[in-house]
C-alpha cells in the first residue's frame, strides 16, 4: 500500500525513467545493428531524396520529442510542488513553505484565499474546467507531430515509388540502359527506408505521448483532489457555516448592547453623585 502512494506521488518520474531505459535500448540495438541501418540509409541512396525526406522525419521526431521531455520535466516539478504542499498541510505549516509560487497548486491556493477574502462564491467546476483547458494548449505541438507520423511515412513511400516508376519507364523506353534497373532499386530502398523511419518514430514518440498525456491527467486530478479534500472544507463558505457566522455576529452585537447599557448606566450613577 506505502509503495502504491509512493509510485502515485511520483508517477512522472518515473515516466522519465521509462524514457531514459527506452533511449539506452535504442542506442544499443542502433549501435547492434550498425551495418544494417548503414545499408538502409547511406548505401542504397544514389539521391538526396531519401536522406531529405529521413532527415525531415527525424528532426520532427527530434523536436517533438524535445518538447515531450520538457513537458514532462515541468509536470515533474509540479508534482514536486503538490507533494511538498499536502506534506505542510499534513503537519500545518505555511502551505505555500518551499513551495514554488508560480506551481499550479500554488496558484490555486492564492485564487481560493482571494476569492474567499472577497466573500465570492467559489465555483470549483470552472476552476477545474479552466486548469484542463490551459494545460491543454500545452499539448498542441507534440499532438500535431503524433498526427503526422505515418502520414510523413506514406509521404516518403509515394515519392518513392514514383521515383522506382520513372526508372521502370527508362527501363521500357530503351532496354539498353542499365541506370533505369538502379533508379527502380534506389526508389524501393528509398520507400524502405522512410516507411521504417516513420513506424519506428511512431511507435517511440506514440508511447510517450500518450504517457505524457497521462502525466497531465495524473497532474490535473492531484490539484482538483488536493483542492476538494484540502482547501474547499477551508475556503468554502457552506450555508451552514453562514448561518453561524451570522449567529456569532448577532450574539457578539448583543453582548456589545449590553456592554454599551452597562456603561450608560454608569455614567449616569456618576452624573448624579457629581
Amino acid at each position: 500500500m506505502i509503495h502504491n502512494i509512493k509510485a502515485r506521488q511520483h508517477y512522472t518520474r518515473n515516466v522519465l525513467i521509462q524514457f531514459l531505459i527506452a533511449l539506452a535500448i535504442f542506442i544499443v540495438i542502433l549501435y547492434w545493428r550498425f551495418d544494417f541501418f548503414k545499408q538502409v540509409y547511406v548505401d542504397n541512396q544514389i539521391s538526396t531524396v531519401g536522406w531529405t525526406i529521413n532527415g525531415g522525419i527525424a528532426l520532427l521526431f527530434i523536436f517533438g520529442l524535445l518538447r515531450v521531455v520538457l513537458l514532462l520535466l515541468r509536470y515533474r516539478r509540479e508534482e514536486a510542488a503538490i507533494n511538498r504542499f499536502v506534506r505542510n498541510l499534513s503537519v500545518e505549516e505555511d502551505p505555500l513553505e518551499h513551495v514554488d509560487p508560480n506551481s499550479i497548486v500554488a496558484d490555486r491556493y492564492d485564487t481560493l484565499k482571494v476569492l474567499h477574502r472577497k466573500r465570492a462564491s467559489i465555483n470549483h467546476s470552472a476552476l477545474a474546467a479552466t486548469l484542463l483547458a490551459t494545460e491543454a494548449s500545452y499539448n498542441s505541438f507534440p499532438k500535431f507531430v503524433y498526427n503526422t507520423r505515418i502520414l510523413t511515412g506514406v509521404f516518403g513511400t509515394i515519392v518513392s515509388l514514383s521515383i522506382a516508376l520513372l526508372g521502370a519507364s527508362d527501363m521500357i523506353e530503351n532496354s539498353s540502359q542499365v541506370g533505369g534497373i538502379g533508379t527502380v532499386i534506389h526508389g524501393m530502398s528509398t520507400a524502405l527506408s522512410t516507411t521504417m523511419t516513420a513506424i519506428i518514430a511512431y511507435l517511440f514518440f506514440g508511447y510517450f505521448y500518450l504517457k505524457l498525456t497521462d502525466a497531465q491527467t495524473y497532474l490535473i486530478s492531484r490539484v482538483e483532489e488536493v483542492t476538494a479534500t484540502h482547501l474547499m472544507p477551508h475556503f468554502q463558505l457552506s450555508s451552514d457555516a453562514l448561518l453561524k457566522e451570522y449567529a456569532d455576529a448577532v450574539t457578539t452585537a448583543a453582548n456589545l448592547v449590553k456592554r454599551f447599557d452597562k456603561a450608560q448606566a454608569t455614567y449616569q450613577m456618576a452624573a448624579k453623585h457629581m
